[in-house]
């Protein structure tokens, strides 16, 4: 088996020293036949794109493992070589295992009430039956479950609450008995405290978000992903619902504008936060990199930002770093990505799987 030698600073560590990649592995072991790929520079854990669809263009549905795969390479040239898709209309479970492809952390279908999401793209489904829906949801998936929390509402004219308390807390025992971890989409103020009251582990968007469920996310360690590209698209959306809909129209230009204070104030209260772009949902595949520096922009130190879409959001998905026995999945850039983020567009080596692809 020919092995790697790289020769870098790995970060979170701060000096430079070599690491070799045999097979799917890294260790700090010196291996006399390595051949050398990388002699200098600043070693980064694989990129996660902690939410992405890549069963979805944002242009509408994915329909072939193909495209799918097509998606993933775009978001594997950026350097994530973790994707969480948080919801895909279409299977593509053949992939997960594909040598080609980054790291696979799969919900199944979105879940939301009938007539209370994007047509087609969720398993319609009542609170009655969202226990039974999200166990199977679960096994469709490898890992995770994907809820929607809220949505306009269009007899309100505004955002609303999708489901119960009651059937929500039985929804999340349902994805825990079943081994996976269960996330929602949420935007409103209102849908939060029976959310994180049923005990889900991680909240998508989160613009409703206050100070006191800030500090109780942090307390219990229920994780954020802000997709801060995703909710500057707010404008359009409410542009678009202007004629029909002027309050909820309004509502989400406040929530948008407001934003970067509640990601702020989320870092502070030390909520775990996490780099996702919802690439696909309408958003483009690749933009890893643009959402940690919106992440540093809102508030987060470059360091915290840049771990926030690396080491610290692969640990959080059960993933190793550049740690003794680590995946052998990195990312090398020529000048350190801490004293600048917008380096992370420019990667100068990238291995994954223990094989070099660029």
């Amino acid at each position: 088996m020919m092995a790697l030698r790289v020769r870098a600073v790995a970060l979170p560590a701060e000096r430079e020293r070599d690491l070799y990649v045999v097979g799917d592995r890294l260790t700090f072991e010196p291996v006399a036949s390595a051949e050398t790929v990388v002699r200098s520079g600043w070693a980064v854990p694989g990129l996660v794109d902690a939410h992405c669809h890549i069963g979805l263009l944002p242009q509408g549905f994915v329909d072939s493992v193909s495209v799918a795969k097509d998606l993933a390479m775009v978001n594997r040239a950026a350097g994530a070589l973790t994707i969480r898709d948080a919801g895909s209309p279409f299977s593509y479970a053949e992939l997960d295992n594909d040598p080609d492809m980054p790291r696979l952390l799969r919900a199944g279908r979105h879940i939301a009430p009938p007539k209370r999401y994007i047509p087609r793209l969720a398993v319609d489904t009542t609170g009655l039956q969202l226990a039974a829906t999200v166990a199977e949801q679960a096994r469709a998936g490898n890992g995770w479950v994907k809820l929607v929390g809220d949505w306009i509402d269009r007899e309100a004219g505004d955002l609303g609450p999708t489901y119960d308390r009651e059937s929500l807390t039985a929804a999340v025992k349902a994805a825990h008995d079943a081994g996976a971890r269960i996330t929602v989409h949420t935007f409103s103020e209102a849908a939060l405290p029976d959310l994180l009251d049923a005990g889900l582990d991680c909240i998508e968007h989160g613009t409703g978000l206050s100070t006191d469920l800030l500090n109780k996310m942090a307390s219990v360690g229920t994780a954020l992903v802000p997709t801060m590209i995703n909710i500057e698209t707010f404008g359009d959306i409410a542009d678009k619902a202007q004629q029909k809909f002027p309050a909820y129209a309004d509502h989400m230009r406040r929530l948008r504008d407001g934003f970067p204070a509640v990601v702020a104030a989320a870092y502070e209260a030390g909520v775990q936060i996490f780099a996702g772009t919802d690439a696909g949902g309408g958003i483009a595949h690749g933009l890893i990199g643009q959402e940690i520096q919106r992440l540093h922009a809102a508030g987060m130190s470059a360091v915290d930002a840049l771990a926030a879409g690396s080491w610290r959001a692969r640990d959080w998905l059960g993933l190793p770093g550049l740690v003794e026995g680590g995946l052998a999945d990195l990312v090398v850039y020529d000048t350190d990505p801490r004293q600048d983020l917008g380096v992370l567009a420019t990667p100068s080596r990238i291995i994954l799987r223990g094989r070099v692809i660029a």
